[in-house]
């Protein structure tokens, strides 16, 4: 995973925005959406420090893309599942009230989450 994508997955999953991530780092919000959108990195190395800091995570999390490391430090402690689980929570809630789907497609959502659920719980 990019480092980009990280820091999607990681803002989704605290359920912030780029704005805020931006002023709570001290960086401007234009400078925060190159990271995510457009594959650019902080030059400053103490900034990955305050990143990770930020989001709970190991700096080696954001510096590497060696998919091993994650497996190894974040799924065996559980924290990219739930990271996972929020940004996912976080998107179906937006599209709940986004208004943007009729009331039958929400209902099919939600049946669908039920039954992934009660089949994996058994």
């Amino acid at each position: 995973m990019k480092f980009g994508e990280k820091l999607k997955l990681l803002r989704k999953g605290k359920n912030v925005s780029q704005i805020q991530i931006a002023k709570d780092l001290g960086i401007s919000r234009r400078t925060y959406i190159s990271y995510e959108l457009d594959g650019r990195y902080p030059r400053n190395r103490d900034l990955y420090y305050k990143i990770a800091d930020y989001f709970g995570v190991d700096v080696n999390y954001l510096l590497s893309e060696n998919e091993d490391y994650l497996q190894n430090q974040y799924v065996e402690e559980g924290k990219l599942e739930s990271l996972k689980a929020r940004a996912l929570t976080n998107e179906i809630c937006g599209l709940m009230m986004g208004g943007k789907i009729s009331e039958k497609d929400k209902d099919a959502v939600m049946l669908a989450l039920q039954k992934a659920y009660w089949d994996n719980k058994k």
